[in-house]
């Protein structure tokens, strides 16, 4: 019998997403960008982003927005930078990230929806002139949090939204020294529904 009614509650899962509202879209915009931590600058330094989003409605006001973003993030280094990591570094640093945000919508009308959710980030490159030995100073993930609103006209995604990160990027160890490095910043973006 158990096995019968999970047939049936699959079956029945599996219509509700075949329903579902389903979008594709494709985003680009601005990100403004800081690390958080000793040896960083506490300034916002601009970058960009582009990529893809869905938009799976659940039926009412909720919705799933799963993302896949090209993210770059820039800094700069404080000379502090130097007392932590004894090599020649540069005072700016570019990291560039594939991240991928799994965003709950909820619509507060039929245009305007509050997002929020985790995103997950690959660290695909950094800026060599960081770290000019090859040494890695940076870890290759990071985990944020994000939240904001996204306005919908149309087939337009206008969107803006702050995220802060939840783990400690940094890859070097210093003796004496138990400070964190945070990824944490904002961004605007323009969204097109295919």
């Amino acid at each position: 019998m158990n096995k019968k009614l999970c047939v049936l509650l699959g079956a029945v899962l599996l219509a509700n997403i075949a329903m579902a509202q389903f979008t594709l879209g494709v985003k680009a915009g601005a990100n403004l960008t800081k690390i958080d931590g000793k040896s960083f600058k506490d300034e916002f330094e601009t970058g960009y982003h582009l990529g893809g989003f869905a938009e799976i409605g659940l039926g009412g006001k909720l919705g799933i927005q799963p993302e896949v973003l090209f993210n770059q993030y820039q800094t700069r280094v404080d000379t502090s930078f130097g007392d932590v990591y004894s090599h020649p570094f540069s005072q700016k640093a570019k990291l560039n990230y594939l991240s991928i945000p799994l965003l709950l919508s909820y619509k507060l009308g039929s245009s305007l929806s509050l997002i929020a959710g985790p995103q997950f980030g690959v660290l695909i490159d950094k800026d060599k002139s960081l770290v000019k030995n090859g040494e890695d100073a940076i870890s290759n993930g990071d985990f944020s949090v994000l939240g904001g609103a996204q306005l919908k006209i149309s087939k337009f995604r206008l969107s803006g939204r702050y995220f802060v990160g939840l783990n400690d990027i940094k890859d070097i160890d210093q003796v004496g020294d138990q400070s964190k490095w945070k990824n944490q910043g904002w961004q605007l973006s323009v969204g097109l529904a295919l």
